[in-house]
């Protein structure tokens, strides 16, 4: 049987960047990362849009504003450093009608509180920045904002994480627990110290350990849709006016740390946790779980879950998505888009006893264990700084 001082569940962003942070800061501990999947960031962390986002969506005393920032400075440095794709295109924000220009005005004073840098421009500037863009009057201009390939990145980290003495074993998916001993695929582990970093299956994990009573993840499918225009045919990120009591952007235009242009995601509510494609990983046990949760919200949710939903499951339908981008920007035909990208699921995490969607990060833990229960955009963004804060409390509850 394995014996570590530290056990990280999950090879995502997350779990990488605890893993090497623990690892820095007690280099004479052994550190284990445990990921069920062949390779490291086979889930959100190698599926998700590649934008390091600039942090001027979240109110200033969020988590996620803490760290979108200090994320996009550090990833940047670290891709520039690494010499890894780089897309530093920026992101327009545009208005659709009068009623959302207060909400531009509410994304600045958000984008001051957190020190973010963020410009008020003229709808003709808009243009000046990218010609076919469709907004009115105003919009916002992130300078900052920039694309990178997220299979490249995690590809780095992971090598980076093995050449500072981490020890990463895969296809070692977690069974359970018999007080120190984890089980799992690949054989028991004795951990002295265990770190849920596990996405998808956090809230599981976090049972076994009595933390998540109140909480349970909720999955969501995103999709993208790639346009068969030829690269740079899009100078910059285009994203509208997001509907600021939810945690999704709504449907937008990318541009790929390879210049090439994709439309989405979706946030479609899946029925089980790695419904990428078909009946591919289908688990009875959460389908009934999953719909069971979807129903109450249907009915009880403290949001408007039940539009949320049909507003989503339309996206399936390729028309209707290209549609709905066609909103943000002059010339965009349903023959341009035809090819479905590779599919992820967002593990959101629902509040049982106020039936809404966290919209921060959220953990638990104490001398034993710490659960990364709510890790959702703009993780991977804040991976860096997250991972300090991370371990930091891990440090707080182990004096």
């Amino acid at each position: 049987m394995k014996s570590t001082q530290f056990l990280v569940i999950g090879g995502g962003v997350i779990g990488l960047n605890v893993a090497r942070e623990l690892k820095r800061r007690y280099p004479d501990e052994r550190v284990l990362l445990a990921e069920k999947e062949t390779q490291c960031g086979m889930h959100a962390s190698g599926r998700n849009s590649g934008v390091l986002h600039a942090g001027f969506y979240y109110s200033a005393d969020s988590l996620k504003a803490k760290f979108t920032r200090d994320g996009n400075q550090r990833l940047t440095e670290y891709c520039k450093e690494k010499k890894l794709k780089l897309n530093a295109c920026g992101k327009l924000v545009v208005a659709k009608d009068e009623s959302e220009l207060a909400w531009l005005d509410e994304l600045l004073q958000r984008a001051e509180a957190n020190g973010v840098e963020l410009k008020s421009i003229t709808e003709q500037e808009a243009r000046e920045i990218e010609p076919r863009v469709k907004t009115f009057q105003r919009a916002l201009f992130s300078p900052t904002t920039s694309s990178v390939d997220p299979g490249e990145v995690m590809a780095t980290m992971k090598q980076d994480a093995l050449d500072e003495g981490v020890e990463i074993e895969t296809g070692a998916a977690y069974l359970g627990r018999d007080s120190h001993t984890i089980r799992t695929t690949a054989g028991p582990i004795e951990a002295k110290y265990l770190v849920n970093c596990a996405g998808l299956y956090a809230d599981r994990i976090g049972r076994d350990f009595g933390f998540s009573e109140h909480y349970r993840i909720l999955p969501f499918k995103g999709l993208y849709l790639y346009s068969n225009e030829p690269a740079g045919s899009l100078r910059t990120n285009i994203y509208p006016v997001p509907d600021l009591r939810n945690p999704f952007l709504g449907v937008h235009f990318t541009v790929t740390a390879e210049g090439k242009v994709k439309i989405g995601p979706t946030a479609i509510p899946a029925f089980w946790r790695e419904q990428y494609e078909g009946f591919d990983r289908f688990q009875p046990d959460e389908l009934i779980e999953i719909l069971f949760r979807q129903m109450g919200l249907f009915f009880f949710s403290n949001f408007d879950f039940k539009s949320l939903a049909i507003d989503e499951i339309k996206k399936y339908w390729r028309r209707h998505l290209v549609s709905l981008s066609g909103a943000l920007l002059e010339k965009v035909r349903p023959s341009q888009y035809k090819q479905w990208g590779k599919p992820g699921i967002r593990a959101q995490l629902l509040d049982l006893r106020t039936r809404k969607l966290e919209m921060d990060f959220v953990l638990e833990g104490d001398q034993h264990s710490m659960h990364v229960l709510n890790a959702v955009s703009p993780a991977f963004t804040c991976s860096l700084p997250f991972a300090e804060y991370v371990c930091d409390r891990i440090e707080e509850q182990g004096k």
